[in-house]
């Protein structure tokens, strides 16, 4: 099968899933949506022709090991586990941490067939987080009520009705959990519970799987996340059983590495992901799952690792990190740790994604036990990597600036272009996050509950979060930015340029937003709007800080730590804040933030407007 029917049939199919994939701006006319459609298709596809397209192998099974474990870990990973454990102090924490939490579980109730609005992703990770936390203490400890907890959460999920195929990421989470359950007790699991185990990965994970493949279901032609999820976690239950129904795994492995490839394409040209930071995690893990399933099941990942772009994700992954958070564009998320920086470190051969990992190891998120599967003990810090302080991703546009890799009071700003008809994407071209005197001055709120009505829907954009007003970025007349619209972004002499004039069409013939650190170490933001007609343009950015106003300056404070900010130009516009409580009760109520405004004092037609933070 080749990749290419799969990538025609983008242009004529939405993309993505209802539910935590949906395509935002399902609120435009039918024909809007269709150019948005056909515009995001046309580029997408553009940009995978960017990588050499992988052909899917006639017998991709050929080379399966017929033992087990053999996903992520063999029998001798586990035992190099063990003595790892008992010679680095820091792998011996993490083994720490894992058997308390095993410990907890022990006495807790089963997961549950619970759907939750439309899906059952918490029950679904729940499962998964316990199956991998109790197998792994188990391997590593051998006592066996780990393995007798194991196996009755492995029971309860597998005899649920179903795994909620209709939001499909909850099937293939599901089909995760129970394979590396299957793979990794297989020694200790009776005839009865193989039996059933194998069942519920065949009929209710790989059947639904060669269903939706068949129908060619959104996810199976996504270039974001659900693409990597569902694939991965789908790939990882066809291996585990592959030794004893080949021809359905074989079937589900030469679909998925067709699919796959859309996604793959994503992280080109140089590993930036458009979805934010919460989802480059969550698809590249995936990701990173199914190409370590493949290697350690086939003895090989078919090349799919070498995707363009793929081998510098993990610099996205520094870059957006500040000193005190990241960068949470879209509907993004804080995510502390990120375990398949290990991976890719060894992967790629790269220490910086190790010591980024080591530095986050004492605030773990989730998949805590592949910090230790894929742990690595050395690791580089950037600055004697000599990594560049001025960075931008140039297939995502998304761009940043620092004075220091290291120092807790460093200065950094990350800035975003790229296109507003992404997945989970904001009106938020332009926005900026700042970090200095080891403080978040300027924030990004994320993403709101995805079970507000129509939030992946007609009302996308009728939310506080999702608009533009929540935004560290112009408004004008007080209109929403064009959902189809996309904002290139240079970097030239320390100065990151975004031309933002396709976000406000029929208001600007120009519009250049600039970012600078200059020798003094103060941030400058510069917006030049040349209008086609008078308008309101009002700078805006959001703060926790408790604010304090005098005309052309202003100074935030937060603790011991002080901001100043000063309006260079117009020399009459003035600073004023305002409320970030939603106008519905529903939203979510942004507790603690105000937004700091540059007020002009008329309408424009040309205007410069700057500001500096110091």
């Amino acid at each position: 099968m080749s990749m290419r029917p799969y990538a025609i049939l983008i242009l004529l199919r939405v993309v993505a899933p209802p539910g935590h994939g949906a395509l935002p701006g399902a609120r435009l006319c039918a024909r809007r949506r269709f150019t948005i459609l056909l515009r995001s298709s046309v580029i997408f596809l553009l940009g995978a022709t960017s990588f050499a397209q992988i052909p899917v192998p006639d017998h991709p099974l050929a080379t399966l090991k017929q033992v087990h474990p053999r996903l992520l870990v063999s029998e001798a990973d586990f035992a190099r586990l063990r003595e790892l454990i008992n010679a680095d102090a820091t792998a011996a924490g993490i083994y720490a941490d894992l058997k308390s939490q095993a410990d907890q579980i022990l006495d807790q109730p089963t997961v549950t067939h619970q759907v939750a609005g439309r899906d059952m992703l918490a029950e679904s990770r729940l499962c998964l987080e316990r199956v991998y936390t109790l197998a792994l203490v188990y391997r590593m400890s051998g006592q066996e009520k780990y393995r007798d907890r194991a196996r009755t959460e492995l029971r309860t999920a597998a005899s649920f009705a179903d795994w909620n195929p209709s939001h499909f990421l909850d099937v293939a989470e599901m089909t995760h959990a129970l394979a590396i359950g299957y793979d990794w007790l297989y020694r200790d699991l009776t005839p009865q519970d193989r039996a059933l185990l194998r069942a519920a990965i065949t009929e209710k994970g790989l059947d639904e799987a060669t269903k939706s493949y068949k129908n060619r279901d959104r996810w199976t032609l996504a270039p974001h996340n659900w693409n990597l999820v569902c694939n991965g976690g789908i790939s990882l239950g066809a291996l585990a059983i592959a030794d004893e129904d080949s021809q359905r795994a074989e079937s589900i492995l030469k679909q998925s590495i067709a699919s796959i490839q859309l996604a793959m394409a994503s992280y080109a040209p140089d590993g930036g992901w458009a979805e934010g930071p919460s989802y480059w995690q969550f698809g590249t893990t995936y990701a990173a799952l199914y190409l370590a399933g493949l290697k350690s099941a086939l003895d090989t990942d078919f090349g799919l690792s070498n995707a363009l772009g793929f081998a510098h994700t993990g610099d996205f992954r520094l870059y957006f990190q500040g000193t005190s958070g990241t960068f949470s564009f879209a509907d993004a998320q804080q995510r502390p740790s990120a375990p398949v920086m290990f991976w890719l470190a060894k992967r790629f051969s790269q220490p910086v994604f190790a010591w980024d990992e080591l530095r986050h190891l004492a605030n773990h998120d989730r998949f805590r036990a592949l910090d230790l599967v894929w742990y690595q003990a050395v690791g580089q810090d950037p600055v004697s990597a000599k990594w560049p302080t001025r960075k931008i991703f140039e297939g995502v546009n998304v761009g940043f600036l620092r004075n220091d890799w290291l120092a807790p009071d460093a200065t950094w700003i990350g800035v975003k272009g790229g296109r507003n008809n992404v997945n989970h994407s904001h009106l938020d071209l332009g926005s900026f996050v700042l970090d200095a005197h080891g403080t978040r001055w300027a924030l990004d709120l994320g993403g709101d509950n995805y079970n507000l009505p129509g939030y992946f829907g007609a009302e996308r954009f009728n939310y506080y979060r999702t608009s533009t007003v929540a935004h560290n970025t112009v408004l004008l007349d007080n209109e929403n930015q064009d959902p189809m619209a996309n904002a290139p972004m240079t970097l030239e002499d320390g100065v990151i340029t975004i031309d933002l004039a396709a976000a406000y069409p029929r208001k600007v013939r120009k519009f250049l937003r600039s970012v600078e650190r200059t020798p003094q170490n103060a941030i400058v933001i510069r917006d030049d709007i040349e209008a086609l007609n008078p308008v309101e343009a009002l700078w805006g950015m959001l703060t926790d800080a408790e604010i304090s106003l005098n005309g052309r300056y202003a100074t935030l404070r937060k603790g011991n730590a002080t901001l100043a900010i000063e309006i260079v130009s117009p020399k009459d516009a003035e600073f004023d804040s305002v409320s970030t409580m939603p106008s519905r009760n529903i939203e979510n109520p942004n507790t603690g933030t105000r937004k700091l405004l540059v007020r002009l004092k008329k309408k424009v037609t040309s205007v410069h407007i700057e500001v500096e933070f110091r």
